[in-house]
């Protein structure tokens, strides 16, 4: 029998009285991209943090290739080969674009606090931060301080740093928010292209529904805290309890 790759089981988390999260049980399958959407207050950010580390289930268990998630801190989930952007830009505006990716590397390698001296004197780790540069385009600014980048380059660039981990689960928290619409649509270009490498499963958070539409295999569908739906794009766009409770015309 075949291990799931993400496995969510009866997860409840609550917060007092609130109850954020009830009895969700899910599986994300290796190598699609899958979406979560729900309304505001549906409960997609509590999940995020479950699945993270940054908070612990109230009642049920997740599982990452066999390996047991609910009880890890943020940092030995990212070992295991989770890892998360966050809706707000989270880099080091300070730094160069490539000083951002190679702290992230240098922690994912354990490299200690050796920071600058590496950076100087490391040429295959500088190649290695310029590959995933490259990668996603940004190679000619390597050298840009990186709070002078766009801000659709701010997102690459923390794309970038969570791919530098070498991660197996790549959680996106609402990857194009705040985008121009040109900029969305490289981004969906890019996230289509590194999905069809293999290497990486996405599981992204979005509002616009073309991007969900344009770049995910399945879809979940919270509300209330609880799974509402999941299946194809083609499926969730057909579901009336969907439509009534998120999409309404945004799928017409």
């Amino acid at each position: 029998m075949t291990m799931p790759f993400l496995e969510v089981a009866n997860v409840t988390k609550a917060f007092g009285h609130f109850v954020a999260l009830r009895r969700i049980s899910l599986t994300v399958r290796e190598g699609r991209t899958t979406a979560l959407i729900g309304p505001n207050g549906a409960g997609k950010t509590t999940f995020y943090n479950l699945l993270s580390g940054r908070l612990q289930p109230s009642e049920g268990t997740v599982h990452f290739c066999g390996r047991p998630v609910s009880g890890q801190p943020p940092h030995k989930i990212n070992k295991m080969g989770i890892s998360r952007s966050f809706q707000i830009t989270n880099i080091f505006s300070e730094l160069t674009v490539l000083e951002n990716v190679l702290v992230a590397l240098i922690a994912h390698l354990n490299l200690g606090l050796r920071f600058w001296r590496i950076v100087n004197r490391d040429k295959k780790l500088a190649a290695r931060g310029m590959e995933v540069l490259e990668r996603l385009g940004l190679g000619p600014l390597a050298s840009s301080r990186a709070g002078t980048l766009s801000y659709g380059d701010k997102r690459l660039l923390e794309l970038a740093i969570v791919l530098a981990t070498e991660p197996k689960l790549v959680l996106l928290d609402e990857p194009t928010a705040g985008m121009t619409p040109e900029e969305t649509h490289a981004v969906i270009r890019l996230l289509r292209s590194l999905a069809a490498e293999g290497k990486y499963t996405f599981l992204i958070t979005e509002h616009d529904m073309n991007v969900v539409f344009g770049l995910a295999d399945h879809i979940f569908v919270f509300h209330h805290g609880e799974l509402l739906a999941e299946g194809t794009c083609e499926e969730i766009r057909a579901h009336p309890e969907v439509r009534a409770a998120y999409l309404g015309e945004e799928v017409d």
